[in-house]
């Protein structure tokens, strides 16, 4: 059997490439993840997605995706559990279609960057996998923005919210771009001298962005993700740090 995992990019559907549209089209079985009612309209775009490119009978196979145990004090334990149940949710998915050969999984952005999709899939025995890469949410917030990610001649470093949270700014480096944030987490750095580009939902229909010094944005980014996350009912942002190096002596 073989396992495409392909890159759908950050919700709009003209993410996705040729290859991946020709890929989709091989497979047999498209696995569509369900992730409850507050984040139905992720499954509705793979939905969406498979409506508008698919020219083949593939069948679509939907499946509820379990949740992390939140009694595992472990960070790490709990999410191995917890890819070891999803792991489990596709075998099943899979099984249900014993004809099927070329199976699809539709990643939001890459399975390269912040994402489990290629982790899960190791767990699953005698299984090809193959990737095709899709645009990435810090691609999408620096075209949003019109800004570079890297300052010139300098590093950046991608990173999540939770090792903001808990280490600070990383020494060596002055750009951030920050995942995974669950908590405005950009709130525990001082602000002096710090811009921020921000975005949730880029790349969809409902994309907002924000920028600006970090003094002065902050409270606004703060409140606009409150007032997304009650309307939708779910959030996604990302967002560009970026720092003034001291000067040499």
């Amino acid at each position: 059997m073989e396992l495409l995992l392909i890159g759908i990019g950050t919700g709009n559907p003209e993410h996705l490439t040729l290859q991946a549209i020709r890929a989709l089209n091989r497979a047999d079985l498209v696995l569509i993840p369900r992730k409850g009612k507050d984040k139905a309209d992720l499954a509705e775009l793979r939905r969406a997605i498979c409506a508008e490119v698919l020219e083949n009978p593939a069948v679509l196979a939907e499946f509820d995706m379990p949740v992390r145990d939140p009694a595992n004090p472990s960070y790490l334990s709990r999410v191995n559990d917890w890819h070891d149940a999803i792991a489990a949710r596709w075998a099943e998915a899979i099984a249900a279609h014993p004809g099927a050969k070329v199976v699809a999984l539709l990643v939001w952005g890459d399975p390269s960057l912040y994402d489990s999709t290629l982790r899960i899939a190791a767990r699953l025995p005698g299984a090809e996998v193959t990737v095709i890469p899709g645009l990435m949410s810090p691609q999408v917030l620096a075209a949003a923005h019109g800004v570079p990610l890297n300052d010139l001649g300098a590093p950046f470093l991608v990173t999540t919210g939770r090792r903001l949270r808990e280490g600070g700014w990383p020494e060596g480096v002055d750009t951030l771009v920050v995942m995974l944030d669950g908590e405005a987490s950009f709130r525990t750095l001082p602000p002096e001298g710090v811009q921020i580009w921000w975005g949730a939902y880029v790349g969809m229909a409902n994309q907002i962005t924000d920028r600006g010094p970090l003094a002065e944005a902050g409270p606004r980014i703060v409140a606009a993700r409150e007032a997304a996350r009650a309307a939708h009912g779910w959030i996604m942002d990302i967002y560009l740090l970026r720092r003034h190096p001291a000067k040499a002596p």
